[in-house]
């Protein structure tokens, strides 16, 4: 995995540039939303949480996130990350507990995809609870396949990771 920080797709059972989609709309995660997104870290993922650090590591090195916001609220967040323009690796999808079933994390996901596209990734992966099935279904929806199996991945619970794989047609021109 790049950068040495883990991804988050583990939530419990669970438009770039200002585009509004049901009542949210999404923008560039910016370092003064980070406090917000250390407590939805906080409530979905406990003690393995995302440091302020962590966070502060991704935007320093201008991986692409970005934050869905209601009104004054942040409703989740969503990273990726390109590795030498080969492929793209989602770091992590949030969505804050009362917000869910909303099409929030599908709308960050679709902004992901749509952002590793624009950079010409020919997969995009990622790694999701092996125990978080409304996940799993969501991005086999958008046509990620189980490629293997990482035991023990997230921790301290020591559950394993499915790692998902999107390969993507890339055309000339």
């Amino acid at each position: 995995m790049s950068g040495g920080s883990e991804p988050r797709l583990r939530g419990p059972r669970p438009r770039t540039g200002g585009g509004c989609v049901s009542g949210f709309r999404l923008e560039r995660f910016r370092w003064w939303h980070i406090d917000e997104v250390l407590s939805i870290e906080a409530d979905l993922f406990g003690a393995e949480q995302w440091s302020a650090a962590m966070f502060w590591n991704e935007l320093a090195n201008g991986h692409h996130y970005l934050v869905a916001i209601e009104g004054d609220a942040l409703l989740g967040y969503a990273g990726v990350t390109v590795v030498s323009g080969e492929e793209a690796w989602v770091q992590n999808i949030a969505v804050r507990r009362q917000a869910q079933r909303r099409g929030v994390g599908r709308s960050l996901l679709r902004a992901l995809l749509a952002e590793a596209a624009r950079l010409r990734a020919r997969g995009t992966l990622l790694e999701v609870a092996a125990d978080n099935a409304p996940a799993q279904r969501l991005y086999a929806a958008h046509g990620f396949e189980a490629i293997g199996v990482r035991r023990g991945y997230y921790q301290p619970s020591n559950t394993d990771a499915l790692v998902m794989r999107r390969d993507e047609e890339c055309t000339d021109g």
